[in-house]
């Protein structure tokens, strides 16, 4: 990774670890499994851009597209009286959190404007529209159980055989953080249709195996 983008990372406002980004950032890498290959990669959750730039510097190596979705007004755990509320973030004329300017200027830093295409809106109603295959998906979205349960199910349908599938704030104890994100896990391995390839922090990669 460039040294400017791994420090721009380091520096970005975000929730994510450095080991984790690099841990991103290698496995969008690697996602490239088929040369002839040209599924786009897609991010579900952006916030400021910080995992954006992990996996945008590897779409860039790659030659291919970072689809990242975010509607732009904050997860549930990111609102007011929540643990992970950021006030200066919150627009002053409408009183929403809103961090799209915030994300465009990281992307715009990191010079991956050509590599990043943002789309801002739900996931779910995204996926209804979306009829692309991935070779690479991050889910780090709503934390909620219908926010994460929708994401899985909208989303994983897509990647395709040999793709990667990344999930964020995956904690096996319930002490350590919220527990949709370690469900969703869960309910990869037991389909059948992935297989873990790593795990860093609370970051889990895993690979399909079946459709």
């Amino acid at each position: 990774m460039k040294p400017e983008l791994r420090e721009l990372g380091l520096t970005t406002r975000g929730f994510m670890p450095e080991d984790e980004g690099m841990a991103l950032y290698e496995a969008a890498l690697s996602s490239n499994h088929d040369s002839k290959n040209n599924s786009p990669l897609l991010e579900i959750g952006s916030y400021c851009g910080k995992s954006s730039i992990y996996i945008g510097a590897a779409a860039a190596e790659l030659n291919k597209t970072l689809f990242c979705i975010d509607h732009h007004r904050g997860s549930e755990e990111n609102q007011a009286g929540w643990e992970y509320h950021e006030p200066d973030l919150v627009d002053k004329e409408t009183g929403q959190l809103d961090t799209l300017p915030h994300f465009r200027k990281t992307i715009a830093k990191a010079n991956l404007e050509n590599t990043i295409v943002a789309i801002v809106g739900d996931s779910i109603q995204v996926a209804n529209n979306w009829n692309t295959f991935l070779s690479f998906l991050f889910i780090d979205g709503g934390h909620g159980t219908k926010p994460a349960h929708n994401d899985y199910d909208a989303w994983t349908p897509y990647i395709e055989v040999e793709g990667t599938l990344c999930i964020h704030d995956v904690f096996e104890n319930p002490k350590d953080g919220g527990r949709p994100p370690y469900e969703i896990y869960c309910r990869a391995l037991e389909s059948k249709m992935f297989q873990e390839i790593s795990a860093t922090g609370s970051l889990r990669v895993l690979k399909r195996i079946a459709r």
